[in-house]
This record gives C-alpha cells, structure tokens and sequence, in this order.
C-alpha cells in the first residue's frame, strides 16, 4: 500500500471525493446521489464521479458539472481494472473514496483505493437483500473499509445484525429529498397530462422505480388490472427504464393493459411527473430507505408500499399511506383501489404526506452527515500520522502527492 501525506484539514483545501457506482441510471440511488453531489460545501468538498461502466442518463447531467470518469471495467473479471483506478486515485490526489451500492464497484472501489493510499475509504449500502447483499469477496475487504453507511436505523441494524459488520464501522445517514422541489403543482399536473393524453378527471397512480427484478413491476401491473376492472377511468405510469422492460410490455398487454398503462421510460422531470398523479405505490420485495416514497409524499401524494425495510418509519399506515405485506397481490390491488375510488380520503392523506416528508427526510440532514462523516475520520487519520511520526521508534516514508492535473 502506498503511504502519503495528508494535510491536517485547517490548513488545506477541499478534500477531493470520488463517488464510485456502475453506472448512473435513473433511479433512487443515483437520484440521491445527484443531490448529494451537488449540495456538497464546495469549500470543503470537491467531488467526482466514477462509473466503472457506462455513464448512463444522470451520469452524462453531472459530466457537465464536475470531474466524471467512466469505462475503467471491462467485465467482471477484467483485473486491468486495479491499476486504472490505482492511477486514477492518484492523479487526482484523491481524499476520500465513498462506494455507492455493492458488487464490483464496492470491491474494485475499496480495493484500490487501499492501495493507492485513500486516506477515507467508505460504502454506502441502499437496500437489503439483493442487489445490495455483501457477498464473501466484498466482507473481506472489511477491515480496510472506514465506515459503512446505512440509510435509515433500521437499515443500520441490519447491516449489523445480519451482513455482520462490526458495530464501530456502522454509521446511519438517513436518505433526504428537497421538499421545496417535490410539492403539489397544478400547471405541472395539467401539462403532464396533457401530454400523456390523461384527461384531468382521471384518477392516476404512479411508480418510479428502475425496471429492475427486485421492484416487482409485474405485481404494480398485477395490480393495476385488478383496480382498472372497480375503476374503468382509472390510470397508471411506470416512470423508469431497465433489463425488465420488454417483460414488463408483455404483461401489460397479456393483462390488456395497453390504454391505460403507460410506460415513460427515463424521465428527469420526476417533480412534474408526480405532480401529475394523484397516488403513488411502491411494489418492491426488499428496501432499506426508498427515496422515491419520500418524494412521492413531498408531493402531496399518498403511498401504498410494503412493511419492508424503513417503510413502516416512513409511513403511518392509514395517515398518509396505506401498509401492505410485501408481494401480497390482494392487499397491494385492495390499497389501491381504496386511494383510487376515495378523492376526498386521498387528497386528507396527501397533506399529511407532505407534513410527513417535510419532517422525516431532510436533504440537508443528509448531505450534513457525509460531510462530517468524510472530514470527521481524514482528520482521524492526520491525527493518528502525526502522533505516529512524534514516536522515536516509528519509521515512515512520505511520498508527495502528485501534481493535479485537468479532468478530461
């Protein structure tokens, strides 16, 4: 491992922090991540990005804000991988490496930044279960990993309990939203609707997630066959792209779905777009801190979502949601029509939606707790260098870091 040295923090500049994922989709995680990012103190952070594969939708939003690198993996075995992001860590004097998500980018990310001598080495987990279960090549690099961020207490708990990972190395930052970007708007609802071809008295429900397995879009479809027959006007959107797409279009039209199920793809007007609904759901098998419920809620919308992970926290069953057992088609399809049929109910639990976000999830809590996270252990680590160099038997070798140069 490559020893270096650090400044004391009072008496450098920002600390550079590469955030490491896949790829950049849309969907929770890396929404999360972009408001991360770009509330970050910039005199005290300077953040990039890493995407070990393709940029992806959000991704190529950031590459114009800040330094952004991507295709350092080929493929899951591809180990010319280590001696690029060793190079890249070091040429961007790197301070901090924050892995977002497991798998390859949580190993690679954590393992190089090892070597490269990283002072901060971090990972953020945002669910349980797969995709974001620890597998045995990730829990050995536990001892070489700072800090593992759990996104709600819950979440927390689990980390220890069940991925078993010493208590000291857990830290709980919960998910936050910007509630004065989510919130009820009457010309977004009418433009979005009308460009949907939605007429302003239909009752719509939502669900943004990636079309991905552990979402379970085939149950929101499920579902939404079993309301459409109690509420003929009724409509739905699946806001989001992913590998289940094409399965997903299959079903719709298996269930005869085709005119009142739409399927927006990738969208970054997500605010607009809830605006538009008059409910929201949620259909996943395993969460730890939905971030999309949160802003579902910020905008007046009541959610229908299962008793999995933080959700229960989040939601007041009967208040300003509508709690279901996960994978239950019965309840999911009964919660909705009960939001559906229900407009006075639903716009009650709506207002206590927001009140609800407004208090629970705080965008700035969470940037807060990063940023005391990463500068909290770097200034751990200069401490302990310097009280090592003080002691007349410890030998050290400093190597200087190297100069910066221009993102490409």
């Amino acid at each position: 491992m490559r020893q270096r040295m650090n400044q004391p923090i009072e008496s450098r500049g920002p600390l550079k922090t590469m955030f490491m994922v896949t790829s950049m989709p849309v969907g929770g995680a890396e929404t999360l991540l972009v408001n991360l990012i770009r509330r970050l103190d910039r005199d005290r952070f300077a953040p990039e990005l890493c995407c070990l594969k393709e940029l992806g939708p959000l991704g190529e939003e950031m590459e114009h804000e800040i330094p952004t690198f991507h295709h350092l993996l080929g493929g899951k075995y591809d180990l010319r991988v280590v001696p690029r992001l060793i190079e890249l860590f070091r040429l961007r004097e790197i301070d901090a490496v924050v892995t977002v998500g497991a798998g390859d980018k949580m190993f690679w990310g954590r393992l190089c930044a090892w070597l490269a001598g990283v002072p901060v080495i971090a990972s953020a987990i945002h669910s349980t279960g797969w995709p974001d279960s620890i597998n045995w090549l990730n829990r050995q690099l536990t001892s070489v990993t700072d800090r593992f961020i759990g996104v709600a207490a819950p979440h927390g708990k689990y980390l220890i309990d069940v991925e078993g990972f010493p208590p000291e190395k857990v830290t709980v930052i919960p998910n936050g939203i910007d509630t004065d970007r989510f919130v009820p708007n009457a010309e977004a609802r009418t433009k979005i609707r009308q460009e949907l071809n939605i007429g302003e008295e239909v009752a719509v429900c939502g669900i943004v997630a990636a079309l991905r397995p552990e979402k379970d879009h085939a149950l929101f479809l499920r579902a939404a066959a079993r309301v459409h027959e109690r509420c003929p006007s009724s409509h739905f959107l699946i806001v989001g792209d992913g590998p289940e797409r094409a399965s997903i279009e299959a079903l719709r039209s298996e269930l005869g779905l085709d005119d009142c199920v739409t399927l927006t793809g990738s969208r970054s007007d997500i605010p607009e777009l809830l605006a538009a609904m008059d409910c929201f759901a949620l259909t996943s098998k395993n969460e730890a801190s939905p971030v999309s419920i949160l802003e579902a809620m910020s905008a007046g919308l009541p959610v229908v979502a299962p008793r999995v992970g933080s959700i229960p926290d989040a939601i007041d069953d009967s208040v300003n949601g509508i709690l279901v057992e996960a994978s239950n088609l019965e309840q999911t399809a009964d919660g909705l029509t009960t939001l559906m049929e229900g407009a006075p109910r639903r716009s009650e639990m709506g207002k206590s939606a927001r009140a609800k976000a407004k208090k629970y999830g705080s965008l700035e809590t969470m940037v807060a707790g990063y940023q005391d996270l990463i500068s909290g252990i770097y200034r751990q680590k200069v401490q302990a260098a310097l009280h090592a160099a003080r002691q007349p038997t410890s030998q050290h070798v400093f190597v200087p870091q190297p100069s910066k140069i221009k993102a490409p």
